[in-house]
């Protein structure tokens, strides 16, 4: 009983710390001082946007749908300080990253953020993913496990090697329509034209636990990006590329991981089935929930998540 209060108030403190990131405002200008932006050209020539900074040991963050490198700021100062070296690109089609008419399956994109990483350290790489992040962070690890010291994955499993019970992906226990959307050709863009706020807004706002999560100004941020010329048809162009990456994934999981798996999935979305699909792949999984969560975990609880890497990645939590 004693431990379970203890845990219970180590959870209060840790969600309250989480509120607090929240609600201060993003100071670009601090976040500057450690990391700057930078635009590298990989594979036929396709720029990708990234911010980078601190010294250490590499972790490579990804981020999900609809969103960008943006999703990290408030957990890449708590890794640097812990002593990595946080790469934290916009996939293709995504942020400020160049959006071309092809290439959006895993294998393809996880070969963009290979070749970008490479360029900037030769050494083995822990890659935490989000959502769409975390497909892509698998087919890295899996096509070259000798890369890739540590996995993380969080809030999104491989197309293709889902368990039975995260099969109808889920948002805060509803069945998920935007993939079925999404992967119309044209619809999207000519009904989104103009309107890419509106979507934006509701699937942050509706993914999270509390929807006062995101602020007005985050919203915006990732709206501009998304209804920049290509957009949309470049985020969406990922959900179009879902067949062919799911065949790409099952001949991958031939092979089973052997490196160290963090599986995370929030208490109102994945929750535990991220632990059971890691393991249908992977044969060292450590599984978590975040509490009080929603989808959007990076954003949610930065601070509770930045702890759990750090513990994973060796370092004192």
């Amino acid at each position: 009983m004693a431990m379970m209060v203890m845990a219970m108030a180590d959870e209060a403190r840790m969600y309250g710390q989480d509120r607090a990131a929240r609600a201060r405002r993003w100071d670009e200008d601090a976040f500057a001082l450690t990391f700057r932006h930078a635009i590298t050209a990989v594979q036929d020539g396709v720029r990708i946007h990234h911010v980078v900074g601190g010294g250490g040991t590499p972790v490579v963050l990804l981020h999900g749908f609809p969103q960008n490198w943006r999703e990290w700021r408030h957990v890449m100062p708590e890794l640097a300080g812990a002593g990595h070296s946080v790469i934290a690109p916009d996939l293709r089609g995504f942020g400020w990253s160049d959006r071309p008419l092809e290439g959006f399956d895993v294998g393809t994109v996880s070969e963009d953020i290979r070749q970008l990483v490479g360029k900037l350290s030769q050494r083995e790489v822990t890659l935490v993913g989000h959502d769409l992040g975390a497909v892509v962070g698998y087919a890295w690890a899996a096509a070259h496990p000798d890369e890739v010291e540590r996995l993380v994955l969080i809030e999104g499993l491989p197309a293709g090697l889902e368990p039975p019970s995260a099969a109808i992906p889920m948002m805060r226990g509803k069945p998920l329509w935007h993939l079925a959307f999404g992967s119309t050709p044209d619809v999207p863009e000519a009904l989104l034209a103009g309107r890419e706020r509106i979507w934006i807004e509701f699937l942050l706002r509706q993914g999270a636990c509390d929807p006062t999560a995101f602020s007005d100004e985050d919203i915006d941020a990732y709206a501009h990006s998304f209804g920049a010329l290509g957009g949309v048809r470049g985020a969406l162009a990922h959900i179009r590329a879902m067949p062919r990456s799911a065949a790409l994934n099952r001949r991958l999981a031939e092979r089973r991981l052997a490196m160290p798996v963090l599986a995370i999935g929030a208490a109102l979305s994945y929750g535990a089935r991220m632990e059971e699909g890691a393991r249908r792949f992977a044969d060292d999984v450590v599984g978590m929930v975040a509490e009080q969560c929603g989808h959007w975990i990076p954003e949610e609880r930065p601070a509770w998540l930045a702890q759990q890497l750090i513990a994973f990645l060796g370092g004192e939590a």
